[in-house]
């Protein structure tokens, strides 16, 4: 009896350790904050057991792009507490869902260091650069108070230096600090150096998801511009966008992601950058890129794992539908840009592409007639799967491009 009394025990004692267990795993996984067209309907695809065992009175929130507030008390199978999250009530989102192809052109915020090299002098080799502290990746602002915003002007304030020390105030990390370099006379050409190669623009093709009639806003590429040296996103200091068109295919095969081919059709800016973060780029248009209608937002939590269409140009002849799956889905918000695992199936997808591509990045995923999200990343290893974003996740930047925008005209 005793034995049989231990082993229910330890059963119990199993049972309850992994259920806190997924309860831990829950807590960790689901958003502290949700988007709902109504908190009274809020559920969760992804976790069909997951119920609203309470929802709080409504609080206003000012300065947000939402009105209304709630707090939900979420537990599995309806008694088991997981945690509290915001339901926060927005008003039904319209986008059109684009998938054209567009040249975006940057410029800058200061110059972004890619790379320290030696410098030859008349008595040896000198670092000058690194010695006094300046890294990769590192952002030069200003040199001795002067604003930089291209290669050529700090390649200027250098050589007008004399060899005397200069304030170099740069940020890395997202924090601003200051070193002090000493530029060195160059035994190549005599002129003074300090051993940095910088980058102050940057400039390709990408894919656009959506455009907003209502505001002429646009987002695409699902992530970051980022240095090809420093893999760091680029600092904006202003953009533009103008028209391009694919003109071929290099095929995806596994070990080598294949991309699209494609240029500028001319250099006249059909809109303005003003934002590269790390879910995507985002401005204004004139006018919207496609004939599509616009279509719902889909809400994270409404994103299913099953079938869905991607909008994509692959050719002269503009966006096409192609059949994709959704294979997973990630609620979390710590991977912002990888919140959906998405496999092609299309046969004429495959046959044209091999699967995602180089370029790809930012076409459309719609599900059920409703924007769910954007191609963001292949898989080096089978290119028929990749990862996609949120279309929420992106949307979310809307609001900070009308400030901008508002600002500027101010």
């Amino acid at each position: 009896m005793r034995k049989v009394i231990q082993t229910a025990t330890l059963f119990v004692f199993l049972a309850v350790s992994a259920v806190m267990g997924y309860v831990t795993y829950l807590n960790f996984e689901i958003p502290d904050r949700f988007y709902v067209s109504s908190p009274d309907d809020f559920s969760m695809t992804q976790y069909e057991q997951i119920e609203v065992a309470d929802i709080g009175s409504s609080d206003q929130e000012a300065g947000t792009n939402f009105s209304i507030s709630r707090e939900a008390d979420l537990r599995l199978l309806g008694v088991i507490p997981v945690k509290s999250a915001y339901l926060n009530q927005v008003g039904e989102t319209y986008v059109v869902p684009c998938g054209t192809p567009f040249g975006l052109k940057m410029l800058t915020d200061g110059v972004v260091i890619v790379g320290l090299n030696p410098v030859e002098t008349f008595t040896g080799t000198a670092y000058p650069a690194d010695a006094a502290g300046l890294e990769q990746g590192d952002i030069i602002l200003s040199v001795d108070g002067e604003k930089v915003a291209s290669n050529k002007e700090l390649t200027m304030l250098v050589r007008e230096s004399g060899g005397e020390p200069m304030d170099f105030q740069v940020k890395r990390d997202g924090k601003e600090l200051q070193c002090t370099v000493t530029p060195v006379k160059s035994v190549s050409d005599e002129e003074y150096r300090c051993g940095i190669w910088v980058r102050d623009s940057s400039a390709g093709i990408g894919t656009m998801t959506f455009y907003d009639p209502a505001t002429g806003i646009f987002g695409g590429l699902g992530h970051a511009v980022c240095d090809v040296d420093t893999g760091e996103p680029m600092p904006l200091s202003s953009g533009e966008v103008v028209p391009a068109y694919i003109s071929g295919v290099k095929k995806g095969e596994k070990g080598a992601p294949g991309e699209l081919q494609g240029s500028f059709l001319s250099s006249v800016p059909s809109g303005m950058l003003y934002l590269n973060n790390e879910t995507g780029v985002y401005g204004t248009l004139g006018s919207s890129p496609s004939q599509n209608e616009a279509i719902p937002l889909c809400f994270r939590q409404d994103v299913e794992e099953g079938p869905a269409q991607v909008l994509v140009t692959v050719d002269g002849q503009g966006p096409r539908l192609y059949d994709i799956v959704i294979e997973e889905v990630n609620l979390g918000d710590n991977t912002p840009t990888k919140n959906m695992v998405l496999h092609v199936t299309d046969p004429e997808l495959l046959e044209a592409t091999g699967g995602i591509v180089q370029g790809m990045s930012g076409s459309p995923v719609i599900q059920n007639g409703r924007l769910a999200g954007a191609v963001t990343h292949v898989f080096v290893n089978d290119p028929t799967r990749g990862y996609g974003i949120f279309a929420e996740n992106m949307l979310d930047n809307c609001e900070k491009i009308q400030n901008i925008v508002e600002n500027d005209r101010d």
